[in-house]
């Protein structure tokens, strides 16, 4: 069986108020990221309460986002722009800054330097890491020795083959040799009995 359906108007009871509040201030946040995610959106929510707390969320920087919405809809001047576009670019510098400075410091985990700072947690999450990381080292150097010593084999019974056919020239050589003196002291001998 289904809810029935909620009549829209101001919930006096200020306690049900609250908690209407904050389930529904939570199914919107949840759905603004849903979106944000799905879609791939540029998404910047502000809620604030009747108490006056304020409740955000940005898919990307928040400042951007409302500078953005400005200038979509005209509401930025001239010199508002700049200043702007200024305060866009010092969120998107830090932004990068933040990052460089994340990978320095994953940098030197990985090099084992400034480790005081870790958990148990991170420590074995980066111990993980340097065995994965070790042994993808360690199978990519046996695979170039294996070819290494694959390509060595073959350069070895190239280079035997080349021997062996030399060796053949040299013994057909010789026999040659051997074959064309035999003849010419055969028919040296030949002539001499002729000439006697």
């Amino acid at each position: 069986m289904g809810r029935g359906k909620v009549e829209l108007k101001r919930i006096e009871n200020a306690t049900n108020r609250q908690v209407t509040f904050s389930k529904r201030r939570n199914g919107l946040l949840k759905k603004a990221f849903e979106l944000s995610v799905l879609c791939d959106a540029e998404v910047a929510l502000l809620i604030f309460s009747p108490s006056g707390k304020a409740f955000q969320f940005s898919s990307h920087d928040m400042q951007r986002s409302i500078a953005r919405y400005k200038s979509e809809v005209g509401m930025t001047k001239s010199n508002d722009q700049g200043i702007t576009t200024m305060e866009v670019w010092r969120n998107e510098i830090e932004d990068m800054k933040r990052t460089v400075d994340d990978l320095e410091a994953r940098d030197k985990y990985l090099s084992g330097e400034n480790l005081s700072g870790l958990g148990m947690k991170e420590l074995k999450q980066l111990e993980r890491q340097l065995r994965i990381g070790v042994e993808r080292i360690r199978s990519k150097k046996r695979r170039m020795i294996m070819d290494h010593i694959n390509y060595l084999k073959r350069r070895h019974k190239d280079l035997q083959e080349e021997n062996n056919n030399l060796q053949k020239k040299v013994k057909l050589h010789e026999l040659g040799e051997a074959n064309v003196t035999s003849a010419i002291i055969s028919e040296s001998n030949a002539a001499t009995l002729f000439h006697m």
